[in-house]
């Protein structure tokens, strides 16, 4: 039986491009690892699953252009998600199905209006270039030659 892995933080950046300050960042901010449990002046250690996450949020961050707290926001949604698929998955009565599927419903909603939010300002912004490349196209006909 092999042990898990255990990655420090330079590894850990270097995986995942980023800072050691980012992934501090990340932990104090509760995104990341249980800074708590870790003994003071202990290395930190971090494992495949820690490695995981934080390349999760990192591409969520990137990907929607999202502030540190709306990343908080869509991250502790997502894990009360995990937490409802884990009860589903221990439960055969159809009352505490339902009730888990009643909790899952705001998450849900509020995780696509953070994405939607961003679909509004991803579509503003491709439309002043649309804008901009009209006039450009437009001007360009009018250059003599």
């Amino acid at each position: 039986m092999t042990a898990a892995a255990a990655y420090r933080i330079g590894e850990v950046a270097d995986r995942v491009g980023v800072t050691t300050r980012t992934i501090r960042y990340y932990e104090e901010r509760g995104l990341l690892g249980n800074a708590t449990t870790r003994a003071k002046g202990a290395h930190r250690v971090y494992s495949e699953a820690d490695v995981v996450r934080l390349h999760e949020l990192i591409r969520l961050r990137d990907l929607l252009g999202l502030s540190l707290e709306e990343l908080v926001e869509l991250a502790e949604a997502e894990e009360a998600r995990s937490m409802l698929r884990g009860r589903w998955a221990d439960s055969a009565n159809d009352e505490e199905r339902a009730r888990i599927v009643e909790a899952a419903i705001p998450l849900v909603e509020r995780q696509l209006e953070l994405v939607g939010a961003r679909q509004q300002t991803l579509a503003a912004f491709a439309d002043e270039l649309k804008v901009k490349l009209a006039s450009l196209k437009r001007r360009r006909r009018e250059l003599p030659g």
